[in-house]
């Protein structure tokens, strides 16, 4: 053999060395495994991601009660915009807080794109929430809830705002128990959520 040839061979061997340095091997067994429930998951993102793609939505706007005034302006205007781009809010009735901001909102921007969903009746809600409903072209009123307590007609009454919607924007703090299940609720429905905490 020749020193040439044996040059080669060296040069060869070398070059097949270091392809194997710098390749990467990926063992495959350690990947995630698909599981028999995988379909109804696919689906589910696939609709997510539709939602998400939406130019108009169905937004449902929910939260506590005790906010103070600097966040109940964030959401008269995050409500405001939101109602600009041609979406649909969906909230119930308030005297303060969260939904009445989302009311003023979106009252401000366009009050058909407004639909308010009581818990009971507009006779059983505060003068004040009256006072706001007033000029509100879609709301929905529940007589058949008139002999519940306010919080059980209010569980019901987030439920069926989630139902009607197809995303859900809450605004509760971590101890708040009817707004968390209302969010639990949301997720099982696979709705497109975004949770703001307050504390």
């Amino acid at each position: 053999m020749t020193d040439t040839e044996m040059n080669s061979i060296i040069m060869s061997t070398d070059g097949q060395d270091q392809e194997k340095q710098n390749s990467i091997m990926v063992p495959i067994d350690d990947m995630d495994t698909v599981d028999s429930d995988s379909p109804h998951t696919v689906d589910a993102l696939a609709m997510e991601l539709a939602t998400i793609q939406q130019s108009a939505k169905k937004i449902a706007i929910i939260g506590s009660r005790n906010l103070p005034i600097t966040h109940q302006q964030m959401i008269e205007t995050l409500t405001s915009a939101l109602v600009m781009q041609g979406n649909t809010i969906i909230t119930s009735g308030g005297s303060s807080g969260t939904n009445a901001a989302a009311i003023r909102g979106a009252m401000k921007a366009n009050p058909d794109k407004l639909k308010v969903i009581l818990p009971q009746t507009i006779g059983q809600q505060p003068s004040d929430v009256q006072d706001q409903l007033i000029g509100v072209p879609n709301i929905v009123e529940h007589s058949d809830r008139a002999m519940m307590t306010l919080a059980d007609a209010s569980r019901i009454c987030n439920r069926e705002i989630i139902d009607d919607c197809n995303q859900l924007i809450c605004f509760l703090s971590h101890t708040s128990k009817t707004l968390h299940n209302a969010v639990q609720y949301a997720e099982e429905g696979h709705k497109v959520i975004t949770v703001f905490y307050l504390d």
